[in-house]
């Protein structure tokens, strides 16, 4: 569901529908509660509902902090780690200069192929939550079989080689932790929390009686904004492949690896 969101529309969209959704929900509950209790606005047992906000308000805010920080840092961790491979696949296609051109050549086809196979198919699949190792298989493949069948000549020859050879394993590994991060979302528990616990702290607010009805509209919709936000937070920063703040597969088309997307 969560991708299908991300993928279909703008963070201005969903931020409309679900902060705009919460408050405007969130106010029609309270105004309703009030009409049909009035008593609530004199506020009888605003002790205890002031206490029970704050403790579940606390136990509440720690939860989705904790959640929105190790989303953020799992966010982080994929740029770096998308980086890493495009700059080993770059350092790769700079050392093939120091080998014969046969060689040269078999290793630029092939490291060719693979950011192709990476942007214009591997991508789209992780976008869709659902990535595929044989969309790069092949290409990678392509690329051991050169350097394994190659033999340095020289010195220089085989100083660059071995920097090939540990950066393509360095690209396997990278390919490896990419599409595992493409694969991860938020555990089913942490999602419970998360968003159930805005079905219990919002409704809580209705509770809290205020004899001026602006009032009390204006603290339930600033309660549910604040929540309703931090659950955008939540949805945007699970996906890292998906929506408009995703990973971008930008840095396969820079630096050394532009002239393998030359018309």
């Amino acid at each position: 569901m969560s991708l299908w969101l991300l993928n279909h529309f703008s963070s201005l969209t969903l931020a409309v529908l679900l902060v705009g959704g919460t408050v405007v929900l969130a106010v029609a509950g309270s105004v309703l509660l009030r009409r049909r209790h009035p008593s609530l606005a004199e506020g009888e047992h605003n002790d205890m509902v002031g206490v029970t906000l704050g403790m579940f308000g606390a136990i509440y805010g720690i939860i989705l902090a904790f959640v929105i920080v190790t989303l953020w840092t799992q966010l982080e961790s994929t740029q770096t780690i998308v980086a890493a491979e495009a700059t080993d696949v770059a350092l790769i296609a700079r050392d093939a200069a120091a080998f014969p051109p046969d060689v040269r050549a078999g290793l630029d086809a092939a490291l060719s192929d693979y950011v192709h196979a990476v942007v214009e198919q591997q991508w789209p699949r992780m976008r869709e939550g659902r990535p595929q190792y044989g969309a790069t298989e092949r290409s990678l493949v392509g690329a051991f079989d050169v350097l394994q069948a190659y033999d340095p000549v020289s010195p220089r020859e085989e100083v660059f080689y071995e920097e090939a050879v540990a950066r393509l394993n360095d690209v396997a590994a990278q390919r490896r932790a990419r599409i595992t991060m493409a694969e991860q979302e938020l555990p089913p528990l942490l999602q419970v929390l998360a968003f159930g616990g805005a079905l219990v702290l919002v409704p809580l607010t209705f509770l809290y009686g205020m004899r001026r009805l602006r009032i009390q509209v204006l603290f339930v919709a600033s309660v549910a904004g604040l929540i309703g936000f931090s659950l955008l937070l939540v949805l945007v920063l699970d996906r890292p492949f998906a929506g408009e703040l995703s990973v971008s597969p930008a840095p396969y088309k820079e630096g050394a690896l532009a002239r393998y997307w030359a018309p």
